[in-house]
């Protein structure tokens, strides 16, 4: 399913106007600087927990040493933060079925 599925299926769920469905998915799934409801508070460093469905975080990565594959050199790789999603257990009963 891509976004504009997705929206269509908001909107015929929920009787929303395509436009409005569209609207919502942006605010809260958009990835852009200040905008995502999800990825705003994974900014701040908070996580968004929706229970049964699953978690959204961040996790940082700390600093390693690794090896450039071209020059062989020894190289150390900063410390790094990304988004993790946990599936919640609802979820994952639901979808290993």
């Amino acid at each position: 399913m891509n976004k504009t599925e997705l929206i269509s299926k908001l909107a015929g769920k929920t009787g929303l106007s395509k436009a409005d469905a569209g609207k919502t998915v942006n605010a809260i799934f958009d990835a852009a600087p200040g905008e995502g409801i999800i990825a705003v508070e994974l900014d701040a460093g908070r996580k968004i927990t929706l229970p049964g469905f699953g978690t959204f975080k961040t996790v940082k990565r700390k600093e390693r040493q690794g090896i450039n594959p071209k020059t062989k050199e020894a190289i150390t790789i900063p410390e790094k933060s990304y988004p993790v999603f946990k599936a919640g257990k609802t979820l994952r009963e639901r979808v290993s079925k």
